[in-house]
């Protein structure tokens, strides 16, 4: 023992040892309180600096990263990632505390100046865990988690503190309450003690809440999703109940893509009846950090590195990379190079502009492939959604106008409402694919409207009014009225689409299956390789469809092409040719166009010119880039709203062929009520009646029938 007489000076660090609660706690404070105020980062000091800002911005809150904490005390970092319930409160008394010196000493006040409690938020660039791992490994401490908020409700106030009265004495006294979504159980005695034996103690359950005196902030109920790309295939979308609260409330809405740091727990679900065990438990997550994903469209949890940015580069140098590009998109599928060409023009997208007024105009490119079936326009759709930065695929029989746009549900605990975001908020920056585009009622058709143009989704129901943004391409396949394209039936009749749909889509192509015997022996050839070759990654294409990804994102995200001086003209010049092409159709045949050709069309061309210039990573749009935007447009839109009417000498006969078949089929309509059941026999006889003793080409036609 002569060390104690020598006067040494003898300690321990309860921080990596076992000593009691308290002393840990007192410890723990001193370590929080020493790197707030010595932290720092050439040579400043981070949370000094950051602490004296926001007092006076009156923002009570500190922004705090994990990777700072673990490089100053990487013992006292573990202990707050594995107990963070115990070690949170303990920071942000140590941070009131450190506040409070700070602005002791830099203000000539005497006395420190009252600091409002302060909220520790925490942020990390550790990789976030799989929803799907959160497990009993994960409980009580601190995760990671990210994904996409499909509800939020609104903000409501939390008692963390309150103030009990005692119905009979009126002596009153403070009562702590658990955070997040835990709730208080009051006392059942009173804790004053009777004067004298004489004097009665108070009955059981005898407090009260005082409302005016308890201490309340704010809290969130949000409701997190798996991403979609995340999600495995077959496999339904898992989600998990968050509880924001203080400075982390209002942060998202429906349809934020975010990164949560908080710290996973249970609560007890009152509403599950069935559950008679006191030991089953609902789980959720406290939220102590929310980073949201605001990158813009294009966003994607795809890394770039620097090697692929130099990849990237160099081939967006090439000549030959639009040619690249398409013959990438979609290899297994046979032909289709122009409908494949605007597919890579939707994924790449034109160039989002917001006016000085706050006018926003789109740059995402809608597509809609219409024909007949069996030309593989659902595997186009697969495709465009295995390559998008964010996909999602719906099918249009199984959709419903909410579940495309918003529904509005109501709590079943609470019985509030809030919203979810349905698919095309949920794509947010991607494309969505809606196949069976036909199989939609017209009512939920016409929801999307909106969306499809303006780009968001106004919702005003049950008292909740508010605007979505749903900032995705739309790429819809659909059937004909027929089953499959009619030649001898006009093109409004092969349509049943309004114009107000037709005039949102940029491209509209008609896919016909052809019947061409050297054609289908290609065909044949091709499908029959892409089966034998189905295990070798050569045979998909050139181009890695991981690169692809990388490749689109990176132009996405990094270059943001405007018109150049005689782009502008030329595009000036095609949209008044086409309209009056349009004009001179509509004065001949007495018939408008089924598909509208408005000023829609005209931005349609310069965003499909600006998704060309993207490819090439070229900062303005070329003379090129317009001659082929004007070819595409040609071959699809114009050539679907031409269909049906044939001009010119060669078209002379066929003209009057089909004159002579409608005369035909007036003739049958005049002659027989519809819905009734005539022998084809009976026709030909009443026709053939009506026809005069000299042939004509409507005899030749009836003998055809």
């Amino acid at each position: 023992m002569s060390g104690w007489d020598e006067g040494q000076l003898f300690y321990s660090d309860p921080i990596t040892g076992d000593t009691g609660g308290d002393n840990e706690r007192v410890i723990a404070k001193k370590a929080f309180l020493e790197f707030l105020l010595q932290y720092r980062q050439d040579n400043v000091f981070v949370y000094r600096d950051l602490l004296r800002r926001h007092y006076h911005l009156k923002v009570f809150n500190l922004e705090v990263d994990l990777d700072h904490l673990s490089a100053f005390h990487d013992d006292l970092a573990e202990r707050l990632k594995a107990k963070p319930g115990d070690f949170l409160p303990i920071f942000e008394e140590a941070a009131r505390d450190a506040a409070r010196q700070i602005l002791a000493t830099s203000t000539e006040e005497t006395e420190a100046p009252d600091i409002r409690p302060i909220q520790v938020t925490l942020t990390s660039s550790e990789r976030p865990v799989s929803m799907r791992h959160l497990g009993s490994a994960y409980m009580a401490k601190l995760v990671k988690i990210s994904g996409i908020i499909i509800s939020a409700s609104a903000t409501r106030a939390k008692a963390t503190r309150l103030m009990l009265q005692c119905r009979s004495c009126r002596s009153t006294r403070p009562w702590d309450v658990k955070p997040g979504f835990g709730g208080a159980q009051l006392p059942r005695t009173c804790n004053r003690e009777p004067l004298s034996n004489e004097e009665e103690r108070c009955p059981v359950d005898p407090y009260q809440i005082v409302p005016d005196k308890c201490t309340c902030i704010d809290q969130q109920t949000l409701k997190l999703q798996e991403a979609p790309e995340d999600v495995p295939t077959g496999e339904m979308p898992r989600h998990i109940l968050l509880a924001a609260e203080r400075y982390l409330t209002d942060k998202v809405i429906p349809g934020t893509r975010c990164t949560i740091i908080g710290i996973y727990t249970v609560f007890s679900d009152r509403k599950e009846r069935g559950t008679s065990t006191v030991a089953v438990r609902r789980p959720y997550i406290r939220v102590v950090g929310l980073e949201v994903d605001d990158s813009g469209p294009g966003r994607s949890n795809t890394a770039i590195l620097p090697a692929d940015e130099e990849n990237i580069r160099a081939m967006a140098h090439e000549h030959d990379v639009y040619d690249r590009i398409v013959r990438n998109v979609a290899p297994s599928i046979f032909g289709s190079d122009d409908i494949k060409k605007a597919t890579a023009c939707l994924l790449f997208g034109g160039s989002t502009k917001v006016l000085p007024d706050g006018m926003r105009l789109r740059g995402d490119i809608n597509v809609l492939l219409l024909g007949d079936p069996g030309t593989a326009k659902s595997q186009m759709l697969k495709f465009a959604e295995q390559v998008a930065p964010i996909g999602v695929y719906t099918s249009g029989k199984g959709s419903s106008a909410a579940g495309l746009t918003a529904s509005v549900i109501r709590d079943a605990a609470s019985r509030e409402f809030y919203l979810e975001g349905g698919a095309m908020v949920l794509a947010d920056g991607g494309v969505v694919c809606i196949d069976e585009f036909d199989k939609m009622r017209e009512g939920d058709r016409v929801a999307i409207h909106e969306a499809m143009e303006q780009q968001t989704i106004s919702i005003a129901k049950a008292g909740i009014t508010t605007t979505l943004n749903s900032r995705a391409s739309v790429l819809a396949a659909a059937n004909s009225v027929f089953g499959r394209w009619d030649d001898t039936k006009e093109a409004d009749e092969n349509i049943e689409f309004q114009s107000t749909i037709l005039s949102r889509f940029d491209l509209i192509f008609v896919v016909k299956d052809e019947h061409n015997r050297e054609r289908d022996e290609h065909l044949a050839r091709h499908v029959m390789g892409v089966h034998l070759n189905a295990e070798d990654p050569q045979a998909e294409g050139e181009m890695d469809v991981a690169f692809l990804k990388k490749y689109i994102q990176y132009c996405r995200m990094n270059c943001g092409p405007r018109l150049s001086p005689p782009a502008l003209e030329k595009l000036k010049n095609h949209f008044v040719q086409i309209r009056s092409e349009a004009h001179r159709q509509y004065v001949e045949t007495g018939k408008r166009p089924a598909i509208p050709i408005t000023v829609r069309q005209l931005e349609a061309l310069v965003r499909i010119s600006e998704s060309l210039a993207k490819m090439k990573l070229a900062p303005f749009v070329s003379e090129a880039d317009v001659d082929e935007a004007i070819r595409l447009f040609k071959v699809s839109t114009m050539s679907a709203a031409m269909a049906g009417h044939l001009s010119g000498a060669e078209g002379i006969a066929d003209q009057q062929a089909m004159e002579t078949l409608h005369k035909i089929e007036r003739a049958i309509k005049k002659a027989f009520p519809i819905g009734s059941r005539v022998s084809e026999k009976r026709i030909l006889q009443d026709l053939d009646n009506k026809v005069t003793s000299s042939r004509c080409s409507c005899c030749d036609l009836l003998l055809l029938l």
